[in-house]
């Protein structure tokens, strides 16, 4: 088979077009024929030699078809989405025209959708109902921070808050993206800032915390995150787009503001026992993007012969959403 090779650490430049082995299908795992796969961040990094964990095969998610299934977990010929289960870490990834994962990692679709709209979805959708309702727990009607708002995940993050009920604040750190964010459905916005506790000033009696916060800045804003949360609520961090620099002199005792809950997630978890796929409704996500609920599509679409200027666009981190590559 074909796949996306990275032949060396470097810039785009370094992904080869080579002829690889086909996966063996494995018991409890599903051979699928891609059809279409989303761009993540993480995937520039491995191409650099950044990463920690990377397979010469990238990719962290895809759409397909099922080509083999021997224990029997999804039919042969089902549609189907994956993410993570290893794929471009400990195993060769979704830039191959077949990619093996465990079936734990994938989730049986039906949907008329074009693929590459399908493929906008597998990860930033998983990660962001993982955060926002079975670790945050967001309920209708409460008031819901969330940090970087405009970066993939917090775009998947806001529209379906807004879409259970969730009363939203967005940050970005543009007030170009102001408008775009309010067309999403937010119901304020604020330049994204380590100062920004001093925007919610409160007046009089009103308590100007929040009852749930989504920081995907990450350790440079986590202190104050959980300050702009009220005791009680639940703030979580599930992304470093303000680097990874840790809390310098960081003393729990005096920094952190009492009762608030505080956790973290990382996507790489997606399919494991204790995060199961199953506990993700994203076939309940694709019918309402079909119905026109909101909207999923990604914002650049590449032909697969074309993954030099797929990387570009996401090394110039000018996208302003899902990239997809599709066959």
């Amino acid at each position: 088979m074909k796949a996306i090779v990275i032949g060396r650490f470097g810039g785009p430049e370094v992904l080869d077009y080579q002829t690889v082995p086909k996966p063996i299908p494995e018991q409890h795992h599903v051979v699928m024929k891609v059809k279409a796969f989303g761009l993540n961040h993480a995937e520039m990094h491995m191409r650099k030699g950044e990463w920690d964990e990377w397979n010469q095969i990238s990719g962290l998610e895809c759409v397909g078809i099922v080509e083999a299934c021997p224990g029997g977990e999804i039919s042969v010929g089902s549609k189907v989405a994956a993410v993570m289960g290893g794929m471009g870490r400990n195993r060769p990834g979704s830039y191959g025209e077949f990619v093996s994962v465990p079936a734990s990692n994938v989730i049986q679709l039906e949907s008329g959708l074009p693929w590459e709209h399908l493929a906008a979805l597998p990860e930033v959708y998983c990660t962001a109902y993982t955060c926002l309702f079975t670790i945050l727990g967001l309920q209708r009607g409460e008031n819901l921070l969330i940090r970087g708002a405009t970066s993939t995940i917090g775009q998947a993050a806001l529209k379906l808050a807004v879409n259970a009920g969730a009363v939203v604040t967005a940050t970005s750190r543009s007030k170009d993206r102001f408008d775009f964010l309010k067309s999403v459905g937010a119901s304020n916005v604020r330049v994204e800032s380590s100062a920004l506790a001093k925007q919610f000033r409160p007046k009089g009696d009103e308590d100007h915390r929040f009852d749930k916060t989504l920081n995907l800045v990450g350790n440079r804003v986590l202190l104050e995150s959980i300050s702009l949360t009220r005791p009680g609520g639940r703030m979580l961090q599930a992304g470093w787009l303000g680097g990874l620099e840790p809390v310098s002199d960081f003393n729990p005792m005096i920094q952190m503001e009492p009762g608030v809950h505080f956790s973290l997630f990382h996507s790489k978890v997606l399919g494991s026992l204790d995060f199961p796929l199953s506990g993700v409704p994203l076939q309940e996500i694709v019918r309402k993007i079909e119905h026109g609920e909101f909207d999923a599509k990604p914002t650049y679409v590449f032909e697969y012969g074309d993954i030099h200027s797929a990387h570009r666009m996401l090394d110039s981190g000018k996208a302003g959403g899902k990239i997809v590559v599709k066959h």
